[in-house]
């Protein structure tokens, strides 16, 4: 637990402790509203184009990037970078690039992506990710409301895509593609153009210029496009590094370093990258999130903090357990869970004051746990690893605990696209699990009458592309509507407590807010997904979908042919009580008249290629109740 005595020592010291302090609004005797100054300070000029050339000029040795190459991470000092940067910047100009011009990218996280979305930009042009798992339609979307004159793609496979989706388009753009030496290609196409025409191009760029359109998830309708500028961009990334890098090199007395995993199309992962290269933190690629295959990259990497979902976390969690009930250890595992949450609550008091902290006993069967279970997780994670900041939905606050027992801090976040990523952040000296933190610096959070969370500040995009009406349904006098529900406490913290559109209302006419339910069950194996349903019902049910690896290992354990059906396992008397224990679960966190009181076990998955769930792994409500529709009515004896 050194890493909490470290957070303690520097708790204790104002200047770390006090660096954002937040205001609370009261009225009518409740909070409204939390707010936050700025750690950033004004800039009328420069932009995130700039951010590879200050770093050559400023300090040209130093390793911003670490390259995944076959044979491990190597380093890429800040020179480097930037030449490389400009060198394809050069090429995009040779090939017709105009200023404001925008440029698709539909690439994994990989080095590239890097390089690609900073020439872009210091071409002047503008860019538009994408999904490296979009279809051919939503590619011709994109590409049709973008109205991107080049597309670069990273695979022979994204590639035939995206000519399949440019064939109905007037005029096809550009194509260039990374496994076929994009970069190389780009670099010498440019080798004539003078450097001083990617200098003139990146001075005419302002802060208020359009940086990157990114689209949405799409869960209700077609994806929009948010307009986002370099300012945008800069208040993000600045805020939260002035937040929180001070703290962790005070606390480590380490370098930072970060793997990114995230895809690069969504706006998390895209705003980590931008942070930590304008404060020369190293970071590296890895192209997967998958479990399995992200492990032996993080063991090699060996970052000190990573920016996660909940998915990842749990996946590892139950990896663990999974392991141990193979070693026919399942229960000493379990009993490491319960006294991992125990423990971490006590110490978590102690932390902030209010209690004593874990007893003699308590602190003994953690020590103990510390040498079978919780050290394996460090290992599992790197080794070096300290803090992880998780988004995209809310982590169950016993596996935060869990991981807070490992040593391991787990700071969660909350925000949107149209909030560049983190509105949200929980301040790092101040935990508190089971919310999304307080607002970023720079940001003001306000929960309307009706309960739906209000963000403004310099994060707040300002429009959707050529879509003016869908903007004014969402912006009014800077303040932008998120469609969630929350919650702020007196000391300005956020909880998310549902989504505004997803409310269902029983035939008892009782109000449930299905999303706190889906999280807490989706965080328990075997369940994979889940749907909450019960509009106008009489009670509340629920789809679930098995997670893959799960069942595997259940009928592994269990010495059950592999290859058998769900459909002889659907009413398996132990793999209902298992699905049942996760339901009950859930149902913790809610009354009688909301819990789940019936479930049903649905073939396959909820995916992208069955139009399920979208490229951000959010489910598609409307999509799920029309394929499921005949399950439903079983659930209620239709």
């Amino acid at each position: 637990m050194g890493v909490w005595k470290d957070l303690r020592t520097a708790r204790q010291r104002g200047d770390l402790a006090e660096r954002a302090p937040v205001e609370v609004i009261r009225e009518d005797g409740k909070i409204r509203e939390a707010r936050c100054a700025s750690l950033a300070s004004d800039s009328p000029t420069g932009t995130t184009a700039d951010i590879p050339f200050t770093n050559a000029a400023e300090d040209p040795s130093a390793v911003v990037i670490r390259r995944r190459e076959p044979d491990g991470y190597h380093p890429v000092t800040a020179r480097r970078f930037a030449e490389e940067v400009s060198a394809v910047a050069r090429g995009l100009v040779a090939a017709g690039l105009e200023p404001g011009g925008r440029v698709a990218l539909m690439c994994r996280t990989r080095y590239e992506w890097c390089v690609l979305d900073f020439a872009i930009w210091a071409a002047g042009g503008q860019t538009v990710p994408v999904y490296a798992t979009s279809s051919a339609g939503q590619i011709e979307w994109i590409l049709t409301d973008s109205g991107a004159t080049d597309l670069v793609v990273e695979t022979p496979e994204n590639a035939a895509t995206a000519r399949a989706a440019s064939a109905a388009l007037p005029e096809a753009p550009r194509l260039w593609q990374v496994d076929e030496g994009a970069v190389a290609e780009l670099t010498a196409l440019g080798a004539d153009v003078p450097e001083d025409e990617v200098t003139k191009r990146r001075a005419a760029l302002t802060p208020e210029t359009i940086a990157t359109i990114c689209y949405t998830s799409g869960t209700t309708g077609r994806p929009k496009g948010c307009v986002l500028t370099h300012a945008n961009l800069r208040a993000e990334a600045v805020n939260t590094v002035e937040l929180l890098h001070p703290i962790f090199k005070e606390v480590t007395g380490q370098a930072a370093s970060t793997l990114l995993f995230l895809p690069l199309a969504h706006i998390l992962g895209r705003t980590i990258q931008i942070a930590c290269l304008s404060a020369r933190i190293p970071l590296g690629h890895c192209p997967s999130i998958k479990p399995d295959e992200l492990r032996p990259e993080l063991r090699a990497f060996k970052p000190t903090f990573v920016v996660g979902v909940p998915y990842l976390f749990e996946k590892i969690h139950d990896t663990g357990r999974e392991t141990a009930e193979k070693m026919g250890r399942g229960s000493s595992f379990d009993r490491a869970h319960r006294i991992g949450v125990r423990f971490g609550e006590a110490y978590l008091d102690r932390f902030l004051g209010r209690g004593p902290g874990p007893g003699v006993g308590l602190y003994l069967a953690w020590a103990l746990y510390d040498l079978l279970v919780f050290r394996r997780v460090r290992r599992e994670l790197g080794g070096d690893l300290r803090y992880a900041i998780s988004g995209g939905s809310p982590l169950d606050r016993s596996l935060n605990l869990f991981f807070a027992a490992a040593g391991i801090v787990i700071y969660e976040g909350y925000g949107l696209t149209e909030t560049t990523a983190a509105a949200t952040i929980t301040p790092p000296l101040s935990p508190r699990p089971g919310t999304v933190g307080r607002p970023v610096p720079g940001t003001s959070v306000r929960v309307a009458e009706d309960g739906e969370v209000l963000i403004k500040g310099g994060i707040v995009f300002g429009s959707y592309w050529n879509n003016p009406e869908a903007t004014a349904e969402v912006l009014d006098d800077g303040w932008f509507a998120t469609g969630d529900l929350g919650e702020l406490d007196e000391d300005g913290y956020l909880r998310i407590v549902g989504r505004k559109k997803d409310i269902l209302i029983t035939s008892g006419g009782k109000n449930v807010s299905p999303a706190p339910l889906e999280d807490r069950l989706r965080s328990r194996p075997p369940v994979m997904q889940c749907l909450v349903v019960g509009e106008g019902r009489r009670y509340v049910a629920a789809l679930v979908t098995l997670d893959p690896e799960s069942l595997r290992h259940w009928l592994t354990v269990r010495k059950r042919p592999l290859d058998t059906p769900l459909s002889e396992l659907r009413d398996d008397p132990e793999l209902v009580a298992d699905v049942q224990r996760a339901v009950d679960y859930a149902n913790e966190i809610v009354s009688s008249a909301e819990a789940i009181r019936a479930f049903r076990i649905v073939d396959g998955e909820f995916t992208e290629e069955n139009g399920l769930l979208t490229p951000s792994l959010k489910v598609k409500r409307a999509a799920v109740l029309e394929t499921h529709a005949h399950e439903i009515a079983a659930l209620y004896g239709d």
